[in-house]
């Protein structure tokens, strides 16, 4: 296979992936994200380092926002490791504050599929 066309299949599959990542966030699938994170996985946010098993279960609970949307978004793969970087915005359902936080997850691929093995977001109040 020739590197274009692997590249532009990988590009696809983290597109998705970004989106999944998203959509779940948003919804508090939990499922989901248990299917394409890594088994070391970090998320870091601001104050916050959690491990796989934290992070799922702090997404299982109702998320304090809607409205989350991506933008901005720049997928670059470096070998057998990808970072997504992007942009965030969201509506506080407490006091209906309009936010926005800066990204950047890091995928690698193992065996073949690629899996999300880190996370971290500049956002206010996470």
């Amino acid at each position: 296979m020739n590197d274009t066309k692997q590249s532009s299949e990988d590009l696809a599959i983290l597109d998705q992936l970004n989106k999944d990542y998203v959509r779940s966030d948003q919804l508090s699938d939990a499922k989901r994200f248990s299917e394409f994170l890594a088994e070391d996985f970090i998320v870091q946010t601001p104050g916050v380092t959690r491990n796989r098993a934290e992070f799922l279960e702090f997404i299982a609970q109702p998320r304090p926002f809607k409205d989350l949307a991506v933008h901005d978004v720049k997928i670059r793969i470096l070998s057998d490791v990808a970072l997504i970087h992007g942009r965030a915005t969201y509506t506080m359902l407490a006091d209906g504050a309009k936010q926005e936080a800066l990204y950047t997850d890091a995928y690698q691929k193992r065996e073949g599929t690629w899996v999300c093995v880190s996370a971290c977001a500049i956002a206010p109040g996470t």
